[in-house]
């Protein structure tokens, strides 16, 4: 077996993780179509807002939502000319002070699976405290979310909605992530939308590269006696590398000890965590000047420390180094898709790496919270009433 095909995983409860991961593809596809159809209703919105001169733009989320404005702060920065910000709302709730300042127009541009996260809630409402003017643009796969609800009625507001079948049943978000990745980073250009359409045809191609040529490799990796898993990524695809070690974080209920970081940074103490036990992830990015840097510290690496096995995730074939036990590519030399469309479909392989090690530890992909301390939408949090100072 190679392709990542739940028909032919006979494991009852496994059904919405895997269904999930297998569906990305098709679903950005999806996302594409339904943004082409809204881009007038989008441009009316946004063109207004952006004229605003001392304009700052901030991206929000909570978990893995949050690792979506890491990726994309440099599309929006890049696109609108605006100062941009990537701050989860798990900070902007407990210090909003530090970030929503009165005098300063902002657009807030809320990524929500469920939408029914209470710090997302509350940092829309915060946001209203604290500012004179304030926009709310509200990424989402869920109709019925309060986040929804909320905005729906809102002058100041416009709702992205994604395909119903991205509200992701499973614990982990997949393709809630990946989709709404996708729709930041189109919005981010919102005008020049047809011109992405190539880009996007050959993201769901390398996205199916993965899912039918390497599934079952990784398959082999997760049945490997790991214990710790390093995934770096340099630029936006860092942001990549955060989801990556909490992809495998929550689907191994936290057995598999994860970490990410840059590649330069790795050198910088982190690198103490590489043991024998250790499984490397390299997420390489398409930037020459960048790439000479991740070589360098893959050699390092290869040459000084002993660990288990590793992974290196690149578009072209390009001087692969033969250091790396599993090479990871999905194009021809000169047909690669910017970084910032690489770090939507090279999450695919933690995510498939995370799937597949759930079942090795005895644990059901779906829910593999042992004890029920995490959930699909976070329980127990308390939102206290917030007087400005």
């Amino acid at each position: 077996m190679k392709n990542f095909n739940v028909e032919d995983i006979d494991i009852s409860d496994s059904s919405h993780t895997a269904k999930e991961i297998a569906s990305q593809p098709r679903l950005w596809m999806e996302t594409y179509k339904s943004l082409l159809k809204q881009k007038s209703q989008i441009i009316s919105f946004l063109n207004k807002i952006l004229e605003i001169n001392n304009l700052q733009i901030i991206l929000t989320g909570a978990g893995t939502s949050a690792f979506i404005g890491e990726i994309l702060q440099k599309s929006f920065a890049d696109n609108t000319g605006k100062a941009v910000k990537a701050i989860p709302t798990t900070d902007l709730v407990t210090h909003p002070a530090d970030y929503f300042k009165r005098s300063i127009p902002t657009l807030l541009i809320s990524f929500a699976r469920s939408g029914d996260s209470p710090e997302s809630l509350a940092t829309v409402e915060l946001a209203e405290q604290l500012h004179d003017v304030v926009y709310h643009l509200i990424i989402t796969c869920n109709a019925e979310g309060q986040l929804t609800k909320t905005a729906t009625n809102k002058r100041n507001a416009l709702i992205f909605l994604l395909p119903e079948e991205a509200n992701d049943q499973a614990l982990a978000m997949t393709s809630s992530f990946t989709s709404m990745t996708l729709a930041g980073l189109l919005i981010s250009d919102i005008k020049n939308i047809e011109e992405k359409e190539e880009s996007v045809k050959k993201l769901i191609a390398f996205g199916k590269i993965i899912l039918n040529d390497f599934a079952h490799e990784l398959r082999e990796v997760a049945n490997m006696s790991f214990k710790r898993v390093v995934f770096l990524g340099s630029g936006v695809l860092k942001g990549t590398a955060k989801e990556s070690q909490l992809k495998v974080i929550e689907l191994t209920d936290g057995q598999i000890i994860c970490q990410h970081d840059s590649f330069l940074g790795f050198r910088h103490g982190p690198k103490a965590v590489i043991d024998a036990s250790t499984l490397l992830i390299y997420l390489f990015s398409n930037d020459p000047y960048v790439h000479n840097y991740e070589i360098d510290l893959v050699k390092s690496v290869f040459q000084t420390e002993e660990y288990l096995y590793s992974i290196g995730i690149r578009q072209s074939l390009s001087d692969v180094e033969s250091s790396e036990n599993l090479t990871i590519s999905l194009c021809s030399e000169g047909n690669e898709l910017s970084d910032d469309f690489f770090a939507i479909c090279s999450i695919i392989p933690a995510q498939i790496l995370g799937y597949y090690k759930s079942f090795v530890l005895g644990l059901t992909p779906d829910s593999p919270s042992q004890n029920g301390g995490i959930h699909r939408i976070v329980q127990g949090v308390t939102i206290y009433p917030y007087q400005n100072p």
